[in-house]
């Protein structure tokens, strides 16, 4: 038998948001040669039924979810000339309708706001909701055009502390990574592999003791020569260059290792720029995202879980990113 071919699912509903990502689902299924299927979620029909019959017949809620499913598919036949696409229209709220398609499907693609959203939400709730809940990797279309329309030449991978393979073999590169890869290749540009580190100084050392002897020690400290108390800075200036060293070097050896994976996997060799960054990872993607065509997150899901499972960094990325974000499901 041979293989199936999941087709590329996007959701549509007459909106310029839908319609970037109706652009953006084409051109992502016209590259991995995949079918297109273009879903549109109307409520009319479960509440109101629906009797075919005559156009004159047909109610205009009706038409009007014919005419955007329509529209769509001329619109994604354009796009991509030799595009299979199909179209299902779904009796149902927009995030049941489309996590539904999303079980059997290569990836799930929405914009960024829908119809009828206040303008000044960054992200719609359907598209949070599907990101947050989805088993496929979801793509939320959004950011500025030049990012939208593919100009940078290049995908951005976050790659966090869990993905260090467990043991000393290189270890197949975890699904977010894969999706990057795959498509870092496709489109011919490079993968930027980001890995955000903190490393905590003094200061934060200091937080962490109980009032009292914080204040003690200061004032041991006051009474102590000028002398002492340089040699005591300097002592500590050299343990944190040294921490700082070695947060960066374990965070290089992280992305040596993680990113060695694909290479044993036996996936096609792509350009890839390791970057560690000293700093928050949200910071660190939001500002990779400005010279991205893609940023991909992997999203931890639980078993039996049915709440957002997204994190507070996906969270950000997918609110605040200049470009489109994948979020990858991860076991």
């Amino acid at each position: 038998m041979g293989t199936v071919e999941l087709p590329v699912v996007v959701g549509v509903d007459g909106s310029k948001a839908a319609s970037d990502a109706l652009d953006w689902a084409a051109e992502l299924a016209g590259r991995r040669g995949l079918p297109l299927r273009v879903v549109h979620a109307s409520l009319w029909e479960r509440y109101e039924g629906y009797v075919a019959g005559t156009a004159a017949d047909r109610p205009a809620e009706r038409l009007h979810s014919e005419a955007v499913l329509a529209t769509a598919a001329e619109r994604a036949g354009r796009r991509v000339p030799a595009l299979k696409v199909m179209t299902d229209l779904a009796a149902d709220d927009a995030v049941t309708a489309l996590l539904r398609a999303g079980q059997s499907a290569e990836a799930l693609v929405v914009g960024s706001r829908g119809r009828g959203e206040f303008a000044s939400l960054l992200l719609g709730s359907v598209g949070l909701g599907i990101a947050a809940r989805a088993q496929c990797p979801v793509v939320v279309v959004r950011g500025r055009p030049e990012n939208v329309h593919g100009g940078m030449n290049r995908v951005v991978v976050g790659i966090a502390e869990h993905e260090r393979p467990s043991d000393r073999e290189p270890a197949p590169p975890s699904a977010a990574v894969a999706f990057a890869l795959r498509e870092a290749r496709l489109r011919g540009g490079e993968l930027e592999a980001v890995h955000a580190w903190r490393c905590a100084g003094p200061e934060d050392h200091e937080a962490r003791e109980n009032h009292g002897a914080h204040e003690d020690h200061r004032a041991r400290e006051n009474e102590r020569a000028p002398q002492d108390h340089r040699a005591r800075e300097n002592h500590r200036a050299r343990e944190n260059h040294g921490a700082r060293e070695n947060h960066a070097r374990r965070a290089a050896e992280l992305l040596d290792e993680t990113l060695g994976g694909a290479a044993a996997a036996g996936l096609p060799p792509v350009p890839v720029a390791h970057r560690p960054v000293e700093g928050s990872a949200r910071k660190a993607l939001l500002d990779a995202s400005a010279h991205a065509d893609l940023l991909v997150v992997g999203a931890r899901r639980r078993q039996g879980h049915f709440g957002l499972q997204l994190g507070l960094v996906n969270h950000a990325v997918l609110h605040h990113a200049k470009c489109p974000v994948a979020v990858v499901p991860v076991s």
